[in-house]
């Protein structure tokens, strides 16, 4: 498959070179973008209708394309707070044409997206997708089901068919590394740093553009970026009232439905729009059903001290446990299976308990506000505050009374030590706090100062709720408590700079400050005390080069340093020289992109060092965290292509390939070697030298074939290649995950209606090959009597499936 990539660019560079041989005569086009009053848009976005042809207007609105062939071309011109506009041009000679955008009534745009997402020349790998392509994408899967086809993603299932538990990797970064943000608020869990989506069910269905940077990116509030951001814009309350029902059925009895409505404007001030949403599915992986609510509500109000946006993000979700995975020894024969729940009754008979869930509601309040100071200053603050309460439910057998703080009991001449129970981990907290930019722009300069200042309060404790010889414990049981609170802030400066029409540099760089608090034991009876503090700098810089209105490229070198995770700290506990250490990563990063009538391509170089990076074991804690280590040399290096091409009107082939090389240098495996013949444990290492980094494939490709044969239809053939990713970091050929070539089918189509805006019919059928594989694993490795044996639990994947989608817009 390497091989076949290398080949595929190579003839890719030889198709580029030949390129430019049409000697057919083309024309320059030219203009300017101004508003009302004639006052030029600097960084107005103009883009000719059905190519890749997009440019950005100068500091004086002006914008140029390279020489195009006679033809009729239509311009899109938009720019943040004002109207698009549309307009045809007839292109026989040299044309100048200029742009008048009119301001919106209430200019949303502006209150949208506190804080720093990339621009056209900011010097940053980046993918965008926009309002339009969501809609198409959004078929009914879970949100990291939607960035799949973006360059170096690997999404995950626990249940199997991209609903439920899942998640995502971008370039083996795993998801604690991932900021996420959604109108440029915080939303990671200060503790694991991770977005569990299961708990914002449906939350693309009320985004408008979302924003993956790979590497360090720009400065964003919350969590560290360590290798990759995800920015959620949230959308806009429309202007006219309207209603959408949208329903999906699909495998494995799931059930989706989603209202939207509008109130639209109201007095030229205020306009809310309203979602709900509502879903139940049974998995594919036996008992990993899901069952959950949503709510979205948005609402804007211009004033004349500003505008102010409200979001609220309601979400409950009820998920069956299947974290296990299942076991390398039955994936042949029961590949469903799930250990999850399972218990032998008194009588022998194996049954499973039903109530193995995951129960959690989480609640998100968000205010926006931005004010115009003058021409070339805005202001933008925001307050938000997220409430979590929940726990998962688990059924235990011959589980040791003293692991619960209990007395053996005495039954007659029976000593009991050892009972069945049902045990409940709750846990409660909150996350609130402020950010805050102000940005200056004039002419060829900008500059961003930011702010933010986040406070997290969580309890974690767990109870007995049930116990087989009842009344010998208190009702609701409690074994062990304990209590967190994380204070983040961070600073933040931003300077843009165009020192040419082709030339700008932009320099970054952010001040964090972190405290964490831990008191009290954990599960295992341990005491988690500890206060620790972080300072972080980490700077960031680039230029970017506009070669011609086609062709730019960029180089870019950033620093970022990460705290470790609650799980980290607490997994360490016990042995203080497992303690973790803070990471830190240099991130280099080289970019080119070319614009032609119907090609574009892009090739990103980067290379991403690390000191103390944090690595999977491949082992998993209870509650499903992975287990890390640090590693004092590592890297990640590697090309990422993505290309487009309209070879004809109705046909386009998206395609992007990613090779990489993910390396621990001179790494030391530390195990317990058990002899049977004395019963001792004798602790023994291993010198096994550059080793891949766990969940790194060295390969990863995504190809969309987009067909429309009629107006109102799409047709997608859809396809993803995933190389051989190890999941411990041992290079054993008996822990790893095999390469897998997913196929999916795609259609959309929009019904011709009278009386409704649009009815869109959506039918996606996954894995029309019906391959066999999983996408994720872990395991590891034990010793007895010198002998390596392997343990594993793999997620396999559900075979074809389906989900058809009917959307109704009034």
């Amino acid at each position: 498959m390497k091989r076949l990539i290398i080949n595929y660019l190579l003839l890719f560079f030889i198709a580029l070179n030949a390129y430019p041989l049409d000697q057919e005569q083309k024309w320059i086009l030219r203009g300017k973008v101004t508003d009302e009053k004639g006052k030029p848009l600097t960084g107005a976005t103009v883009i000719i209708k059905d190519t890749y042809l997009g440019i950005t207007t100068g500091s004086v609105g002006e914008f140029i394309f390279k020489p195009l062939k006679q033809d009729i071309y239509i311009l899109e011109v938009s720019y943040l707070g004002y109207e698009p506009v549309m307009g045809e041009i007839k292109l026989d000679r040299d044309v100048y044409h200029e742009f008048e955008l009119k301001e919106k009534v209430i200019s949303a745009d502006e209150v949208m997206v506190i804080g720093n997402r990339a621009s056209e020349t900011t010097p940053v790998a980046y993918s965008n997708l926009g309002r339009e392509k969501i809609k198409k994408i959004n078929t009914g899967q879970d949100l990291p089901y939607l960035l799949s086809s973006l360059p170096s993603i690997v999404e995950t299932s626990e249940a199997g068919a991209g609903l439920g538990y899942t998640n995502f990797r971008i370039r083996g970064t795993d998801p604690s590394r991932i900021n996420i943000t959604i109108d440029g608020i915080p939303i990671n869990d200060p503790e694991s740093q991770q977005v569990f989506w299961v708990n914002m069910p449906d939350l693309v269905s009320s985004v408008s553009d979302i924003q993956v940077q790979r590497g360090v990116g720009t400065s964003k509030n919350g969590a560290a970026a360590f290798g990759a951001s995800v920015n959620f814009q949230t959308e806009l309350p429309s202007d006219e009232p309207y209603a959408e029902i949208s329903s999906t059925v699909g495998s494995f009895n799931t059930f989706k439905g989603t209202l939207k409505l509008g109130t639209g404007l109201i007095k030229d001030k205020f306009k809310f729009d309203l979602r709900l949403s509502g879903l139940t599915t049974d998995g594919y992986i036996d008992y990993s059903g899901s069952d959950h609510r949503s709510l979205f509500l948005t609402g804007l109000y211009n004033t004349a001290i500003g505008t102010f946006k409200t979001n609220i993000i309601l979400g409950e979700e009820i998920t069956g446990i299947s974290w296990w995975g299942v076991p390398a020894e039955v994936l042949d024969t029961a590949r469903k299976y799930n250990p999850a729940g399972e218990y032998t009754d008194s009588f022998g008979v194996k049954r499973y308990y039903e109530d193995q869930k995951d129960n959690y509601n989480q609640y998100h309040f968000q205010l926006l506000y931005k004010k115009s100071l003058g021409d070339y200053l805005k202001l933008s603050a925001a307050y938000h505050f997220t409430y979590g309460a929940g726990f998962f439910e688990q059924y235990k057998e011959d589980e040791a009374l003293s692991d619960y703080g209990l007395p053996n009991w005495i039954a007659g001449p029976i000593l009991i030590d050892k009972v069945d129970l049902v045990r409940r981990k709750w846990m409660l907290n909150n996350f609130y706090g402020g950010i805050a930019d102000i940005k200056y722009t004039k002419n060829n300069i900008s500059l961003s100062l930011g702010t933010g200042i986040n406070k997290y309060i969580g309890d974690h404790f767990g109870r007995v709720i049930w116990i087989r010889y009842a009344g010998w414990t208190e009702k609701d049981y409690e074994w062990y408590f304990n209590s967190s609170s994380k204070r983040e802030m961070n600073i933040y400066a931003r300077f843009d700079y165009r020192l040419t029409r082709r030339l700008s540099v932009f320099a970054d760089v952010q001040y964090r400050n972190i405290n964490y608090i831990m008191e009290g034991e954990d599960d295992d009876m341990l005491d988690l005390g500890m206060d620790k503090e972080f300072n972080f700098f980490n700077p960031k810089g680039g230029m970017f080069m506009k070669i011609d209105p086609n062709q730019d490229l960029f180089f870019s070198l950033s620093v970022a340093n990460r705290e470790p995770t609650r799980a980290n700290y607490k997994d360490a506990k016990g042995d203080p020289g497992a303690m973790p250490q803070p990471e830190t990563l240099y991130d280099f990063e080289a970019g080119y992109n070319l614009n032609m009538s119907k090609f574009r391509a892009g090739l990103n170089l980067y290379y991403m060092h690390y000191k103390d990076q944090l690595v999977p074991t491949g082992e998993l804690s209870n509650v499903g965290y992975p287990i890390m280590t640090n590693v004092e040399q590592s890297y990640r290096t590697g090309i990422e292509f993505s290309t487009a091409i309209k070879p004809v009107g109705f046909i386009e082939w998206d395609l992007n390939a990613t090779l990489s090389r993910n390396r621990i240098r001179n790494f030391v495996e530390h195990y317990v070697d058990y002899i049977t013949l004395t019963s001792e444990e004798i602790p023994m290492t291993k010198e096994i030298g550059d080793v891949n980094i766990a969940y790194s494939p060295g390969i990863i490709c995504n190809s969309d074939i987009g067909i429309s044969p009629l107006r109102d239809l799409d047709i997608h053939i859809i396809s993803k290649y995933v190389g051989k990713q190890y999941f411990d970091n041992t290079n054993s050929e008996s822990r790893i995950i095999n390469p897998y070539l997913v196929n999916n089918l795609r259609l959309d189509y929009i019904i011709p209606t009278k009386g409704m805006k649009n009815i869109a019919l959506q039918m996606q059928v996954n894995n029309i090959l019906n391959s066999l594989y999983e996408n994720n694993a872990y395991g590891g490795n034990y010793y007895i009597d010198g002998e390596e044996y392997t343990w594993a639990y793999y997620f396999p994947q559900a075979g074809i499936n389906y989900l058809v989608r009917l959307t109704v817009s009034f």
